[in-house]
């Protein structure tokens, strides 16, 4: 005998829409609304035994939308019921279903709970306890009506064809089913609508509910007979298409009720896949798209709602319809106008305004330009990236910024294969679906610091992207179809460009952005970083006035960078220092406005518990606040960088050199010394294979021109004596070939008790037949020395094409003396010079 379904008082609620579970019958629940979501999370999902736990199934009213967290629109009588299986995926977001198994009716009879998810007192309507003894006594209550019942449904199963092994059990199980449940399950299989269904599941009296259910047990019949009928007479094409799609529904509902088959309805399966078709046909795709959109389409309709590859094949046709296959935006092509933007935006930087005015008006005359790709590569603090976004506002385009630096998987920029879980495409695309235009500006900011991994190398996977032969058809693992990249403006930015793979850099236009000279960033600091840092903190003219001696001095001597980073956090904390005495003079001026006036006996009391600071500040500062040399100190502290360029170079063996670094050009001291020992030379300074290289090249080169130098009077400069070259800031590694001519230059200070002059600094790569090759940074180097307060710079001639870069004012101020031997260099770094020495003429830069 059988035990009588028994349920708890308590149950979690989960609330349906547009369709009723009915006792006996099992039904696919979809879990969207926020409070569905919580209760399955705390109450179904981490159990090892689903069945163990009993939900109440409530119908919801159709008209609300299921995502709708009222609970106020429930119906009174729901079903409970027990999960038999989830399914489902996290991924983009987590989307549930529940496979539920109808127990017996309850009604409602309060709300205990409301979030996260309703709980309601229930009593239970339903107690037949499904036996024999049960079924008798209700056949002999109900007598004709439950026969009748029973007879319909087999003649039903009758239409249908036997052959087929899930009608064969339907057949089986209801020969056997108890008739207390045969209008529920009847009901649940046929096809009927909403509210068809709630008036079975009101129906709590069992007489009711034949007779509810029996009409639409008739209907069911009465439709498959129209269609047996059709198609023997041979005229199946004049049946009505709701006929045809009433007796799938059949199909499916029968094949639904055997658990152990995991099929569903596929109503809401049908609208998703049509709403999907409309949208393909409306993104305008190319042909190949299209038709593998429209293949996905099919594969969807075909495939069960719980299945992973569903939400997988739902998500990639989603991102195919939002994809900008043809969106462009319109092209702002006013030449005169982006002019005056861009000089308003950025001060300098003429070389790479020249390069966006002349894409510009190409494009004006012929729409067909494909987008260049532009690599700004110069130091930290430049404005490579605010000249990408400048660059996308002058032209009027969408502007994306995809950060590569520590990426390491090439999947980041090709996308993963839509095979593994949790794929998805790459940065591209992902950054095309943002901004929902196939023309933007894509800043690939810090293309430099790209690493190989075990998962490939992005650097690589770039090559596609930023080819202009090839990135017409770009294709990404995840879409798997071509996608026209050729109109996007790629700007790439970098710090070195030896850190860039040559194929990928051969595929760039390179752009140099060298450091700003210092009238550059007295000049950034006041058209923009001055009011910028005004903006920030809340301040106005009326209250702070900064003026451009003290924006010069600030320069001076608390920066010495390529960039105006440091320039700008030295201006903000000014800023802030000024801010503070505003609020305090603000707070003191209402003070002294709201309190009335004390007692002079309290006012001595009072004042001599309060220090001199706090006293100093009882009177609001006078406005506007100037700030001048000595707020600059008091706010920013002592100088940091002085003019120590003649104390160095006091003593022989010490000259400078000029070297470049990925931050911009930088001065470098050298320095040598001698003393007794075997010969032996030792090099300090955390050094390069190529500068140890070079210092050895040197040395060689001053032992064997000895003579010429004066400095025979032994036979041999290391006989009994040990050299030491140092290069301080040993903390910092230094290589290249460029400190030559410097290390040079030491030795023979070094050597001829002799100082070099303070005023020059040199750059340049020497051969051993003393020959001075050209070097790299050339303007990077020079600026550097201007900025150090050096303007005697001696550099290779075959690098005097690269001083055609520097600033007009920049070169008027320095003498660059151009030299091809390092006889030159030795003649133009002493005082005296060399005499003995037969060199070429040294030869100034004043011609430039």
């Amino acid at each position: 005998m059988a035990s009588p379904i028994k349920i708890p008082r308590r149950l979690p609620l989960l609330m349906v829409a547009d369709n009723v579970l009915l006792p006996g019958s099992s039904m696919r629940i979809p879990v969207k609304s926020t409070r569905n979501m919580n209760m399955v999370k705390s109450r179904l999902l981490g159990r090892s035994t689903l069945s163990s736990t009993v939900i109440g199934v409530i119908p919801k009213d159709p008209s609300r939308d299921i995502e709708d967290d009222d609970i106020s629109s429930v119906h009174p009588i729901g079903t409970a019921a027990i999960v038999v299986q989830i399914t489902g995926t996290n991924w983009p977001r987590p989307a549930y279903t529940l496979l539920a198994t109808g127990l017996c009716r309850f009604r409602l009879e309060s709300l205990l709970q409301e979030t996260p998810y309703p709980i309601a007192s229930v009593t239970q309507l339903d107690k037949f306890s499904g036996d024999e003894q049960d079924d008798v006594t209700l056949n002999q209550e109900l007598g004709p009506l439950a026969e009748n019942f029973r007879d319909q449904a087999a003649k039903l199963v009758e239409m249908l064809d036997v052959s087929i092994p899930v009608v064969a059990k339907l057949k089986t199980m209801l020969e056997n089913v108890p008739s207390q449940h045969l209008p529920d399950i009847c009901a649940a299989i046929v096809k009927a609508s909403y509210t068809e269904k709630i008036q079975v599941l009101d129906a709590v009296d069992l007489s009711e509910r034949f007779k509810k259910a029996l009409p639409l047990l008739m209907r069911q019949i009465e439709g498959l007979k129209l269609l047996q009928r059709a198609k023997k007479d041979g005229k199946v094409e004049i049946i009505s298409r709701k006929d045809v799609m009433r007796s799938n529904h059949m199909r499916r509902a029968f094949r639904k009720l055997n658990t152990d088959i995991d099929d569903e309805d596929l109503d809401g399966d049908v609208d998703e896949s049509l709403d999907l078709e409309q949208k393909i046909k409306a993104a305008n795709m190319p042909e190949v798209a299209h038709k593998t959109a429209m293949k996905e389409v099919k594969r969807l309709r075909k495939m069960p709602q719980h299945m992973p590859e569903h939400a997988m094949i739902r998500n990639y046709l989603e991102l195919m319809v939002e994809l900008p296959w043809t969106r462009s935006s319109k092209d702002i092509l006013d030449i005169v106008q982006a002019r005056k933007d861009l000089d308003v935006d950025h001060y300098g930087l003429d070389k790479l305004k020249k390069r966006v005015l002349e894409y510009l008006a190409v494009r004006q005359l012929k729409n067909s330009l494909k987008g260049p790709i532009l690599c700004f590569i110069g130091p930290p603090g430049v404005g490579k990236t605010s000249v990408g976004r400048s660059i996308a506002s002058t032209l009027g385009r969408e502007f994306h910024r995809i950060a590569l630096g520590g990426v390491c998987d090439q999947s980041d920029i090709r996308g993963h294969r839509r095979t593994y879980i949790g794929s998805m495409p790459g940065r591209v695309i992902q950054g095309l679906k943002a901004v929902n235009v196939n023309n933007p500006v894509f800043l690939l900011d810090e293309i430099d610091k790209l690493s190989k991994s075990l998962h490939g190398d992005p650097a690589a996977a770039l090559l596609e992207v930023l080819d202009p032969e090839q990135n017409h058809n770009f294709v990404d693992h995840y879409l798997n179809v071509p996608f026209d990249l050729s109109q996007v403006l790629f700007i790439a930015t970098a710090n070195n460009m030896a850190m860039i793979p040559p194929a990928l850099l051969d595929r760039m236009e390179v752009i140099h952005i060298p450091g700003y000279s210092q009238e550059e960033k007295i000049n950034i600091g006041l058209r923009h970083l001055v009011p910028k840092q005004f903006k920030q903190h809340g301040l106005t003219l009326e209250q702070l006035q900064i003026p451009e001696d003290t924006v010069k001095l600030i320069v001076s001597k608390y920066t010495r960078e390529a960039g105006v980073r440091t320039l700008e956090r030295r201006l903000a904390a000014v800023c802030r220092a000024v801010a503070v005495r505003v609020a305090e003079g603000a707070s003191v001026a209402r003070a002294e406005k709201t309190h009335a006036p004390q007692p002079d006996s309290q006012e001595i009391t009072t004042t001599e518990h309060v220090s001199q600071d706090a006293t100093a500040m009882a009177h609001p500062p006078e406005m506007p606040i100037v700030i001048d040399e000595v707020a600059v100190e008091d706010i920013l502290g002592p100088a940091m960088y002085e003019r120590e360029v003649k104390e160095r170079l006091s003593q022989p063996g010490v000259a400078i050199g000029l070297a470049w670094t990925a931050m911009g050009g930088e001065i470098m001291f050298v320095e040598a010394t001698k003393m007794d020992g075997e010969g032996k030379l030792t090099l300090t300074g955390q050094l390069g294979d190529v500068m140890k290289e070079s210092a050895n090249l040197a040395l060689n080169w001053v032992r064997g021109n000895s003579k010429k130098l004066g400095l025979h009077q032994t036979s041999d400069l290391l006989d009994n004596t040990d050299l030491h070259i140092h290069f301080p800031a040993g903390a910092v590694g230094k290589d290249g070939p460029s400190a030559g001519v410097t290390i040079t230059t030491v030795l023979v200070s070094l050597f001829s008790d002799r100082c070099v002059r303070s005023d020059t600094a040199m750059t340049g790569e020497i051969t051993l037949r003393g020959l001075v090759l050209p070097v790299g940074g050339v303007k990077e180097k020079v600026l550097a020395a201007h900025r150090a307060g050096i303007f005697r710079v001696l550099i290779p001639r075959r690098n005097e094409k690269d001083l055609y870069d520097i600033p007009t004012n920049i070169r008027k101020e320095l003498s660059i003396v151009l030299v091809s031997q390092l006889e030159d260099v030795l003649n133009a770094a002493f005082d005296d010079g060399f005499p003995s020495l037969s060199s070429i003429p040294v030869h100034s830069s004043s011609k430039l």
